[in-house]
This record gives C-alpha cells, structure tokens and sequence, in this order.
C-alpha cells in the first residue's frame, strides 16, 4: 500500500451463510403452528415444536432434531380443562461457552471476538459438538421462558458448572418457601447455592401476567453480568394456550400465545447486555475454579467496569442482523418484550416508528395512559413491553425501508470502541429484505463481516473514497498503518485498550502542576499554585 492508499482488508465471511434456508418459512410441525421467521439464521423449527408441545408429546423423531434432553420441557396434566397442559416442568443446566476449561466453545459475538460467557440452558442431549443440534441450544442470552397464569411452574436447576449458582425469579409470583426449603435463589436469605453436581427445583404458580426476569443470585455483581439471566414470560391465561415455553436465542417468538395472536401480527423478544472484557477473560486465562473464583470475586472490582462489547440477543452488529432483525408487515402490530439484562442504563431508539409503552416491569399501563415515543430507556434489570405499530401515518410508521433500531448512547453502538458495532439492528419491510433474509441496504454490508474492520485496521470511509479516506501517509514517508509508522520511527505504539493514552494524560497533568509550582508563584499561607 503506498502513502495515502488503501488499507489491505483480509477476506472475511459471508454476511449469510445458512445450511438450512427451509427453516424461514411458516410451517407445522407434529400438529405445532410455526411462523415465518425472515431472517438469514432461523430458528429450528423441531426445537420450536418440542418446547411447545413438550419433550413427553411429540415424536421421537422431532425430539432428536432438535437437540434436547427428554427432560428439558415437559407438560401434563390439564387440570381445568381448557385443551392446555397446567404443569410445566423445566430443566436448565449451567453451561460455560468460550473458557480454558473446555465446554461449548467458538460462539462469537462478532466477528473474530469471543469472549467466555456462563449461560442458562435448555437440558441438551448426548455432547455437545460444534454444530451439532444440542449446541445450537447453548449460547446467549440465556433463553426467554414462557408459562401460562395458573400454571404450576417447576424449574429444576442441574447445575453442570464448576462454582455455585441459583435462580432468582425476579418479579414473578412465587413464595420464598416450598415444603420449608428456601424457593427465592437469595443464598444469604433463602438456601444455600446450589453446588456442582447438585440439583435444585424452584416452584410458582404465578398469578398475573407480564414481563420478568430470571437470573442467578450468587455473587450477582458477576454472575448476572456473566450471562446469567433471561426473559421470564407469564402469558395471559386462554383456552388451548399452548405456548413456546423456551425461545432459544431469543428474537421472534415462533409460535405466539393465543392471547399475543389474538391482539397482535408478531412478537420479539429483545434482550440487552453489556459486557466487560476484562471479567470475561478471567475463565480464559484459568481452568482452576478456585483461581476464576479469586480472580472474579476477589480481585475484578465491578466498581471499575468499563463495558468494551454492547449485546443484543447475544450479538453485536453486524451479527445481530442475522438472527435479530425486526421483520415486519406493512400495517400490522407487534409486540416487542425488551429487558436490560445489564446494569449501564440504555436507550432505545427506533427509525422510521414511534413505539408505544405497553408495561413496566410486568404490569400494565392504564389503558389510555399509554406513551407513544421513539426513545425508550431501560434501567438496569427493567423490562418494557412495546407495541411497533406499521400502519403508514406519520406517527406510527414512516413508510416501509431498512430502518435502525439501536441504543442511542453512542457507546452503545460501538464493538471495542469501533463503530458501527453494538446493539445496532433493523426493522425491515419485504420491499426492503433479500430472499436469504438479509436486509436489503442501500451500501452492502459485507466489510463489516471481517475481523480486521474490529480490530481498528480499516479506514472507516475507505469504501467511500480511498483517496480522500483511506490510510493516511505516516510523517516519515512509511505507510500510514499505525503500527507501521511506529516500526519505521523506532517507537512503539499502544496497542486498542492499553493504558498509553491515560499515562500521556496523567504526564502532561504532573508536568503542568510543576510548571505552576516553579513560575506561577505560591498562594500565601495556602501552599498552593496559582
């Protein structure tokens, strides 16, 4: 590259590349109704159809396709009979993605970035292989639930980690004893955590529907941040209400409740999340569960977190419009179940639509007290449910097109402080969506499926003009590429996240206060500088 040239992009991966395209479509499987799901990366529709019906009630065949113990959701016994199971019973295992010490690995949030993740999941079938269908359950976020108001709920914890976990159902309906053990997940108030290799079942029967949460509650200022924590749905309760009880990955709900399908065209969950490099390195560098519990617990400060990634159903862009666009029909109505499973405060804003606030945290809004508003802020742990209205009138929808959808905090849509990144998705119309699921954009996509772009080695306007701006000519008459210049000068220059920058500040502000020690004079009796 000469002085002023292009910056060399290394070839990167195909923005959709899918081996099983037939899963978009609408389709039943074993009498289970599944809708279309426009995106480049599907869920699989056996997985649908099992967590709906349950493990025990379908076909052998359905069950091994999509990965799942015969355990993991089972549902009996019809108690007032309306045509739907009453008895929900649920196993969720701890799994660690991306560690030193084995397990699930290879799950990448971006392109190249691969952190270490704890994870609830659906109870998987047999090893778990890259690729393979028990995998594909394992990743973030940790799953949205979904129960029905009435249902007797059980939720057994196996714990198959190396430390202790709990689960804390956080705003729903439970009582904090069950046959007088501990049923509220608080070790320091409830029961002790649950060990490895232990197990633990946590009962409800909630009585009101809404939108809540779940989450471990050992060490939380970790734990939860670690990917411990999801969606916990409570559905209105209907006659023949058989609802998608797991929605792995999160993103559009398949196969919607009958109250849901009553009112509205679709429905998405949309989980938020930050995440810190620094703790999610920890069960990278170790394998000894006493060493991640003293690096975790002991020696990280949450007190000095700074977030490096911003995640959206366990993705940053470009990732997230794979598997989490927003697609949608012209004049239709969608329900959007959003939770900030982080503790940095967020900001939703969307292009092209005013959304309206349905509930906070589970409960309605009075009706006629609704908002209508195109940003939304989410605190640490709150959910808010919204409808997106597409009707074309100038208030609700602005017409069809590739709309963003994003955290309006600028670091929230950043990956490593390079953008466009973060929680960046779209809500997409069918005049504006490719056959593979991929929204049709004005500029491809394709360079921001590339490492290099997220290691800050690519100009970010390169594309536009690489005479105006791309690499720019480095001052000794080397190439402008950073560290280039520094070989070329015999200096070293600070690799993205060190501590260069701060130490230069830190000099200057020491240099500066001799100076006005030495030449601005002293203050009398203060022993100050000027």
């Amino acid at each position: 590259m000469g002085a002023g040239g292009v910056a060399a992009q290394e070839a990167g991966e195909p923005p959709c590349d899918f081996d099983h395209p037939e899963w978009r479509s609408a389709q039943t499987v074993d009498g289970v109704e599944i809708q279309a799901e426009d995106v480049c990366r599907p869920d699989n529709p056996n997985t649908v159809a099992v967590v709906t019906k349950g493990t025990n009630n379908v076909a052998p065949e359905i069950l091994m396709q999509s990965g799942l113990h015969p355990d993991a959701v089972r549902k009996h016994t019809d108690r007032d009979d309306d045509g739907d199971p009453d008895v929900v019973e649920i196993t969720l295992e701890v799994q660690g993605l991306n560690e030193a010490g084995g397990g699930a690995g290879g799950y990448a949030i971006a392109p190249g970035i691969e952190p270490a993740f704890w994870v609830f999941a659906p109870k998987t079938r047999g090893m778990v292989q890259e690729g393979s269908s028990a995998a594909a359950n394992i990743r973030m976020p940790s799953p949205p639930l979904r129960v029905e108001a009435g249902d007797t709920v059980r939720i057994t914890l196996e714990n198959t980690h190396y430390v202790p976990h709990t689960i804390h159902l956080h705003g729903v309906d439970h009582p904090f004893e069950v046959d007088g053990e501990g049923n509220d997940g608080v070790p320091q108030a409830s029961e002790k955590p649950v060990e490895p290799g232990e197990n633990r079942t946590y009962e409800f029967r909630a009585r009101e529907p809404g939108t809540m949460f779940y989450h471990c509650h050992v060490v939380p200022d970790v734990h939860v941040l670690m990917g411990l924590n999801g969606l916990l749905v409570v559905e209105e309760n209907r006659s023949d209400n058989t609802v998608q009880t797991v929605n792995v990955g999160a993103g559009k709900v398949r196969h919607p409740s009958a109250a849901v399908a009553d009112g509205y065209d679709g429905e998405f969950d949309l989980q938020y999340q930050e995440v810190d490099a620094e703790l999610h390195r920890i069960p990278q560098a170790q394998e000894d569960p006493r060493r991640i519990a003293k690096a975790m617990n002991r020696e990280y400060d949450r007190g000095e977190a700074d977030p490096d990634y911003f995640l959206l159903n366990g993705r940053s862009f470009p990732y997230t419009v794979r598997e989490s666009l927003v697609a949608v029909e012209p004049d239709s109505e969608y329900r959007l179940r959003t939770l900030n499973g982080g503790s940095e405060t967020i900001s939703l804003h969307s292009h092209g639509h005013k959304v309206r606030i349905e509930a906070y945290d589970g409960v309605e809004v009075d009706e006629g007290q609704e908002i209508t508003r195109d940003v939304v802020t989410l605190s640490a742990a709150q959910r808010v449910d919204l409808t997106l209205n597409t009707t074309d009138d100038g208030r609700h929808s602005y017409g069809d097109g590739v709309w963003f959808f994003h955290d309006h905090r600028e670091q929230g849509v950043t990956t490593d402080g390079i953008g466009p990144g973060g929680t960046i998705t779209m809500i997409t119309y069918p005049s504006h969506q490719k056959e593979n699921g991929m929204p049709d954009t004005n500029r491809p996509l394709d360079r921001f499926f590339n490492e290099s772009y997220y290691r800050g080695e690519v100009p970010v306007w390169q594309g536009l003009d690489a005479e105006r701006f791309g690499e720019p000519p480095a001052t000794n008459g080397s190439d402008g590429g950073g560290h280039q210049d520094a070989e070329a000068s015999g200096t070293e220059t600070p690799a993205r996240g060190s501590q260069g920058s701060l130490l230069s500040t830190i000099g200057a502000v020491l240099a500066a206060l001799l100076v006005g020690i030495l030449f601005g004079g002293w203050q009398a009796g203060g022993g100050r500088p000027w």
